[in-house]
């Protein structure tokens, strides 16, 4: 009888934990979700509409939504090119340095490497923007104001000690006698780097370099210090520049951050499961 009161009440309990688990994803997907909506809401809004009615898509004319787009496209379009080549160099100068010395703290051992590992680890904990003032007196010395090197070169930089970190352990787990092998069949250390390191651990290079597309697409501080030609600014500094002294037309301004927002999205999409593959593999490493 016990028995058969414990099953019941178990029972019971069961559809209200799963009652309970689904409410609180769908809050947590309506968290997210929402300032996606708001966003798209509002790129398709006159300023009118907008003030009038902020959170219901009521009205929408088909002009308004054009002519929103079309100045959004106007205030921005330039800028997409640029940061898309800013991410690509960027984060493909920033994997091949990380790749590299990853793999000689990984499988060398030379003097002082404990104290240099040591020194990479405490970078971690400097904040960047205490080096704007040193950096921007370095570059301006340099000659590179104004140039996409500066920031390319300020970008591979950035991300390299989360980088190192990441990548020297999993390294350290690649079975070894997969770089005997393929030190049996004459390859050298760029050889081992090629046919082993980068296919064993091409999950968690494919998560660095979407983490790294992020950081470059969303970089404000240096291009808005650096880069002084309109025609060359990167989009988060395009966006900022769509606010006016006295009056915010906020149907183009979330236009534009839609059309901005949209390079982003494809990416993920194309690449979201390598990115789970590498968040997987390292929570299970950790």
């Amino acid at each position: 009888m016990i028995e058969d009161v414990r099953t019941t009440s178990g029972r019971g309990a069961r559809p209200t934990a799963e009652v309970v688990k689904h409410l609180f994803v769908l809050l947590v997907l309506s968290a997210t979700f929402f300032p996606l909506y708001m966003m798209l809401n509002i790129s398709t809004k006159t300023n009118r509409d907008f003030f009038r009615d902020p959170w219901v898509p009521r009205h929408v004319e088909a002009s308004v939504v054009r002519d929103n787009y079309a100045q959004a496209w106007r205030t921005i379009g330039f800028s997409i090119p640029n940061t898309m080549f800013l991410c690509a160099s960027t984060s493909g100068l920033k994997l091949v340095a990380a790749i590299l010395a990853a793999y000689v703290f990984a499988r060398f051992a030379f003097p002082l490497k404990g104290l240099l590992w040591a020194g990479v680890m405490v970078l971690m904990l400097m904040p960047g923007v205490a080096n704007l003032v040193p950096l921007f007196t370095q570059l301006r010395d340099m000659g590179l104001l104004n140039t996409y090197a500066a920031l390319v070169l300020t970008g591979a930089a950035a991300g390299q000690t989360f980088n190192l970190f990441i990548l020297r352990s999993f390294i350290e787990d690649t079975p070894e006698e997969l770089f005997e092998a393929a030190e049996v069949d004459g390859a050298g250390h760029l050889g081992k780097i090629w046919h082993v390191v980068v296919p064993m651990n091409g999950s968690i290079i494919a998560t660095l370099a979407c983490l790294s597309i992020v950081s470059v697409w969303n970089n404000f501080m240096l291009p808005l210090l650096i880069v002084r030609d309109p025609s060359r600014q990167v989009t988060a500094v395009a966006l900022y520049r769509l606010a006016n002294a006295y009056v915010r037309e906020w149907g183009p301004t979330m236009a534009a951050y839609t059309i901005a927002a949209v390079p982003l999205v494809v990416m993920f999409l194309f690449t979201m499961r390598y990115f789970v593959r590498g968040v997987a593999a390292g929570s299970i490493k950790g």
